[in-house]
């Protein structure tokens, strides 16, 4: 009752602050804040700590990803846009492509292939993409003044609810000088049984970008700490509840596991800099950098005229005078002038020359024509000032020097207390001398690369149209695996502390690149493997478009296409726990790509064509099997096995995504097809929409809202099932057990707001809920019912 109470206060608050202001272009279609970003009323810009000192704050906020190899900068649109900012939280991903347990920060998948991201040597984080950042995807900020966000999102209550609550500031030392830290805190409590997450994450960031020399540093701190349910017991809880003689509210349906749990600890500090030879030329200043420096060059006149002020009242006071403040401020306007104020006396002396002249009939001069070229003199003269007064020494580079060091530290451990019986297959070993007791698999895994680059940049003439890079890189990892002992005249293994493996690798490889101009564009790069253990590896990755207008248009061409050679995870040829063991000898898998899209801009049409060929094809197989117990199914002899195919699997991908537009009417739509050729290694729906239908206006001019209702579908298949035990998806391989989810459509109603610089949102997730719907993500993991979620977002500048 309280929350309801919260959400009618806050509406009223926000209608009154419609009803009160006037037009607001504090952001820009791309989310971005700028230098022009006030408001035009007398009150724009104060901070609420300063208004009596009637400061304007200078508000501008730029973002940009770093190249996790080079260090180049690519722009990027801050999380300051309130389109589809209620999607933003959710688990199932922005358009609901993600197979998902359910609970907010539960592990997902990613059901479209060509957007599934390549595996990561510690799979185990792969799940939990939606939280942890990698440092190439990271935000790194500059701002004209400090700068706060604030965010927050909850369902539900506290015995079942989801909390989301995630702070970020951004500051600067100078213009070359940048800072900032991000707090992350999600917290699920599940509204089924024995399913709670809790997800921490702290960052903190620094940049410098100066002419010559530029560096970032990025310090992340993790940890994840999520309860394991193992799914529902039956199925028919949710597909059937009638079959059943007691009704079932969410929380009391029964469960495969209780007390067992996944904790990731990491930690990774990431830095590069980069050092660059090259010359100064003459540049225009931007439209905000003119900007930036007339709000400088104003604040410096009115801080100088404040200091005289108050050194005439020093002097004043000393003198025993009374200081008069209007008539210092009246003698001081009256004594200023017009830049373009004509003196006087130079019209005088030139008449009297002319009168001179005139008088001795050596010759005319005409006055006019005298004034008129004094003038135009002066004119040049002052345009020539404003010329060079607006023109900046920019820095070319030729060639940077480049150097990145990444270190990443890891811990997963499983832990369990009450284990079913018969639940797994297999029983290796003990942590004590109790056959049914504990379960705690462990492992640690470090590791540290450093790259070493040099780089020929393009655009620093003429005939440089393409940049080129070299460079090499050496990575030593760390494992730690539980090992095992078997005493003199016992059956039973027992656990023997840890066995630890080093590994490492050299490697080299180049960039061939052309980023600037407007029509064409690509990049090729390459890396090979020489010594160590994964010898043998390489990747090469292109990319291409093209943009040009067509019948009023601007059509967009772009190709992406690569072919890795790459070894598996550590972790797949060797991992050593309580009930799932293996020791693998693994080949090396070999993936190629080609993705071509096309995109109109006028008539928001985009179209991506994708082919797979995937050889060695490795992935996680399970084994178990339900035997029915009552209502409910026992799962028994739970058994997880690497596997390998040699034959190759292909995969083709469709998509359309088209968006239309009439007044304020918006649909939006993402159509994908997909077909593997094998779809009892490599499953996928054949085919996933999503659909927004939406109504977008103003009230007062100032408050931007979008009410519309969002759904998401996929056609049945037999998706990747969860294993608890690995904290990874895998590939259902007991036939008598397997399940196939989709053929369910899933909508959300939503209000979406945005006044000023602060977005909110009241949304009603699966509003089609109804029993018996078939609402799964995941084999066995049911999706949440009708859920009322509250988001909101506040952005300030200090």
């Amino acid at each position: 009752m309280k929350r309801f109470a919260f959400l009618f206060a806050l509406l009223v608050l926000v209608g009154n602050a419609a009803m009160a202001q006037t037009d607001d272009p504090s952001t820009a279609d791309d989310g971005t804040f700028s230098a022009e970003d006030y408001r035009n009323n007398r009150h724009s810009g104060r901070s609420d700590s300063i208004q009596s000192q009637h400061k304007e704050i200078p508000r501008g906020l730029k973002v940009w990803t770093v190249d996790e190899r080079f260090g180049d900068r690519k722009p990027a649109v801050p999380d300051t846009l309130s389109y589809m900012y209620m999607n933003s939280g959710l688990n199932t991903g922005l358009r609901g492509e993600y197979n998902t347990l359910g609970n907010l920060g539960a592990p997902r998948q990613n059901r479209i292939f060509i957007d599934r991201r390549q595996a990561s040597e510690f799979f185990f984080l792969d799940p939990y993409d939606m939280f942890i950042v990698q440092p190439g995807d990271f935000q790194f900020t500059s701002t004209l003044s400090p700068i706060t966000i604030l965010s927050y999102n909850t369902a539900g209550n506290r015995n079942n609810g989801e909390d989301r609550f995630k702070a970020l500031f951004a500051v600067n030392a100078g213009k070359e000088w940048g800072f900032g830290f991000k707090f992350d805190y999600l917290y699920g409590r599940g509204y089924y049984s024995n399913q709670s997450t809790s997800l921490f994450n702290y960052s903190m960031w620094g940049s410098y970008l100066g002419e010559r020399y530029q560096a970032h540093l990025l310090i992340s701190l993790n940890h994840q700490k999520v309860a394991e349910n193992g799914g529902v017991a039956n199925d028919a809880y949710i597909t059937h509840p009638e079959s059943f003689r007691d009704s079932y509210s969410e929380d009391e349906i029964p469960t495969i596991l209780k007390q067992n749990w996944n904790r990731n600890d990491n930690q990774h500090v990431f830095f590069n800099h980069r050092y660059s030879l090259g010359f100064f030329r003459k540049v225009p200043m931007t439209e905000e950098e003119i900007k930036a420096k007339q709000f400088a060059l104003k604040s410096q006149k009115a801080q100088e005229a404040q200091q005289a002020k108050e050194k005439a009242r020093r002097r004043a006071k000393a003198n025993g005078e009374q200081f008069d403040e209007e008539a210092y401020d009246k003698e001081k306007r009256s004594a200023g002038r017009p830049d373009d104020a004509a003196i006087a006396g130079d019209v005088s002396q030139v008449k009297a020359v002319a009168d001179s002249v005139k008088a001795s009939d050596r010759m005319t001069v005409n006055l006019e024509d005298s004034v008129q070229m004094a003038n135009l003199k002066k004119q040049d003269a002052l345009a020539k000032d404003s010329t060079q007064k607006w023109m900046k020494d920019e820095y070319v580079p030729v060639t940077s020097f480049i150097h990145t060091v990444r270190f990443d530290n890891y811990r997963r451990t499983y832990q369990a207390y009450n284990t079913p019986t018969d639940f797994y297959a297999q029983n290796y070993f003990n942590y004590g001398t109790a056959a049914n007791d504990s379960i705690f698999d462990r492992t640690k895994h470090w590791s540290l690369k450093n790259t070493f680059a040099v780089a020929l940049l393009e655009g620093f003439n003429k005939w440089a149209k393409a940049g080129l890079k070299a460079f090499v890189s050496y990575e030593l990892r760390h494992y730690a695996l539980p090992s095992m002992i078997t005493p003199g005249g016992s059956t039973v293994a027992l656990y023997n502390g840890d066995q630890t493996w080093s590994q490492h690798d050299v490697s080299v490889g180049g960039q061939l690149l052309k980023t600037q101009g407007k029509a064409f564009h690509y990049d090729i790069s390459a890396e090979a493997w020489l010594a160590g253990n994964r010898a043998g590896q390489f990747h090469l990755d292109g990319h291409a478009d093209l943009g040009f207008p067509l019948l009023g248009d601007t059509v967009q061409l772009a190709a992406t296409a690569f072919l890795h050679r790459s070894a598996a995870s550590f972790y797949m040829t060797q991992f050593y726990g309580k009930h799932y063991w293996w020791d693998n000898n693994l080949d090396q898998q070999i993936h190629s790509r080609i993705v071509g899209e096309f995109s109109l801009k006028k008539t928001r049409t985009r179209m991506r064509v994708g082919y797979d060929v995937i050889k060695n094809y490795t992935y996680f197989g399970i084994q178990n099997d339900r035997v029915k117990s009552g209502d409910n199914y026992l799962v028994q002899h739970n058994d997880l096995n690497v596997r390998q195919t040699g034959s190759p699997v292909n995969l083709l991908t469709l998509q359309l995504q088209q968006d239309f537009r009439l007044g304020i009417l918006n649909w939006q739509n993402v159509l994908t097809l997909q077909k593997s050729s094998k779809e009892d290694i490599l499953p996928v729906p054949t085919f996933n929409a999503y659909s927004n239908l939406f109504i977008r206006f103003k009230i007062a001019r100032v408050l931007d809202v979008d009410l519309g209702v969002d759904g998401r579908y996929f056609t049945s298949y037999y998706a990747p099932e969860y294993i608890p035990g690995i904290g990874a998806f895998g590939i259902q391989e007991t036939e008598a057990s397997r399940t196939k989810i989709g053929s369910y459509p899933l909508l959300d109603a939503y209000a979406n707001f945005r006044l000023q610089h602060t977005r909110f949102f009241i949304m009603f997730t699966h509003v089609n809920y109804d029993d018996g719907g078939k609402y799964f993500f995941t084999p066995h993991y049911p999706l949440n019912q009708r859920i009322l979620r509250f988001g909101i977002s506040w952005n300030f500048f200090n």
